[in-house]
């Protein structure tokens, strides 16, 4: 008797994915929030640049505010496997609300200085390496496993759709009104996610039986992470773009300002293209096949390197436009084809504590590249800094391409 050939795999599809109600009312409120967080990361940074004219000032507040993912987001991964995540969620950003609203306080009386945005960093920083991890782990529990890459997919697109927004909003604003209003007017979005955090309907959170002592969580997420080829070496690739590419971002300012001879308009149109590659780039990884997308990371590091070497020999603002779309699009595709790789393998115990080492890689190493690449602009200039970021990105994706093809141990 022969047997009938088992039923294809079904297509990721979005639609699925709004079937679920809560993921629906995450959707909705993520996205008025994620529009008003990229309207005062312009805001800031610009205020920043304003403050001090200095390359190194912009690069300290992004280590300071970025920096505590990498120390504290494996604590927040295994805070995240202990605890409800739901209430985790609100606790987190409703601490963001308040650092906006103080943020705006100070812009408005006139009274801001860089200590203020420094502390504010900090303290922002700290409540995001809780944050990520918990909300990156808790998508499987909005939509289950079977929609999980749909899900994955539709988050990458909702976080770009904001990133397009939110600078075009944030840019005209502070030539209009001042960057105080981008902090107002995030302070009040965050009342979007409260409110659909508030109205989920979720299962009642069980402990697991048997927990180990949190030390021993760490270790044993980071061996989990040692253990399993393909998502240690998608991993690596992953740190080594963020660390030595990821800081164009903290650099936009001043090659806006000094290098295309830009002002805050031409910075958001900057920021607004970013968003708009990284959307191209979420929307295609969300339609990837299985074979394809394992290559995708190491491959997408690759063109992440040479777009932004090439990149940064520009002086021409429409030249700069047009080629740092694909250089969004390639850095998208590699942190949300590696989300998705990760998830996918990882068992759902382990699931905050691997994901808080996927959000240190992508995340966390993102501070250290900018405290870096803000002290070496200072000596040799932004362009030739992005230069040498984009050449060790593209050595580290062949480095990781070539770790993928090597024959097993």
């Amino acid at each position: 008797m022969t047997q009938s050939p088992p039923p294809p795999a079904r297509r990721p599809s979005y639609a699925q994915v709004f079937r679920h109600r809560n993921y629906r009312l995450f959707f909705a409120g993520q996205l008025l929030s994620l529009m008003g967080s990229w309207m005062q990361t312009i805001g800031q940074a610009w205020l920043v640049y304003k403050l001090t004219g200095s390359p190194l000032a912009l690069g300290l507040i992004g280590f300071l505010q970025q920096g505590p993912i990498f120390f504290f987001s494996v604590l927040g991964g295994t805070i995240a496997d202990r605890v409800d995540r739901r209430k985790l969620i609100v606790v987190t950003q409703a601490a963001f609300l308040l650092q906006a609203v103080t943020l705006a306080a100070l812009a408005f009386t006139g009274t801001v200085e860089l200590w203020h945005v420094a502390a504010l960093a900090l303290f922002f920083g700290l409540m995001n390496a809780i944050d990520v991890p918990t909300r990156q782990s808790f998508t499987v529990e909005l939509v289950g496993r079977e929609d999980l890459q749909s899900a994955i997919a539709l988050n990458a697109i909702m976080f770009n759709l904001a990133r397009v927004v939110g600078p075009a909003v944030a840019g005209v604003t502070i030539a209009a009104a001042g960057e105080a209003w981008c902090f107002a007017i995030n302070g009040f979005s965050y009342l979007a996610v409260l409110t659909s955090l508030a109205l989920m309907r979720t299962a009642p959170f069980v402990a697991a039986a048997g927990r180990q002592r949190p030390l021993q969580d760490l270790v044993e997420g980071f061996r989990y992470v040692v253990a399993h080829r393909e998502i240690r070496t998608a991993l690596l690739a992953l740190a080594v773009s963020s660390f030595a590419g990821g800081p164009y971002l903290t650099m936009m300012p001043v090659f806006a300002q000094e290098v295309l001879g830009a002002g805050a308009d031409g910075y958001g149109v900057l920021m607004t293209t970013v968003g708009a590659g990284a959307l191209c780039g979420a929307l295609v990884m969300g339609r990837l096949r299985a074979d394809i997308l394992a290559q995708a990371p190491s491959a997408a590091a690759v063109g992440f390197g040479l777009f932004l070497v090439a990149f940064s020999f520009t002086s021409s603002f429409p030249l700069a436009v047009v080629l740092i779309l694909p250089t969004a699009f390639c850095l998208m595709l590699q942190g949300s084809a590696t989300n998705i790789i990760v998830q996918m393998k990882v068992e759902d115990r382990m699931r905050g504590r691997v994901m808080a080492y996927y959000t240190m890689s992508f995340l966390g190493m993102m501070p250290f590249g900018a405290l870096a690449a803000g002290a070496v602009a200072d000596r040799i200039g932004v362009p030739l800094t992005l230069t040498c970021g984009g050449i060790v990105c593209t050595l580290g994706g062949m480095l990781a391409l070539w770790l993928r093809r090597r024959p097993s141990a």
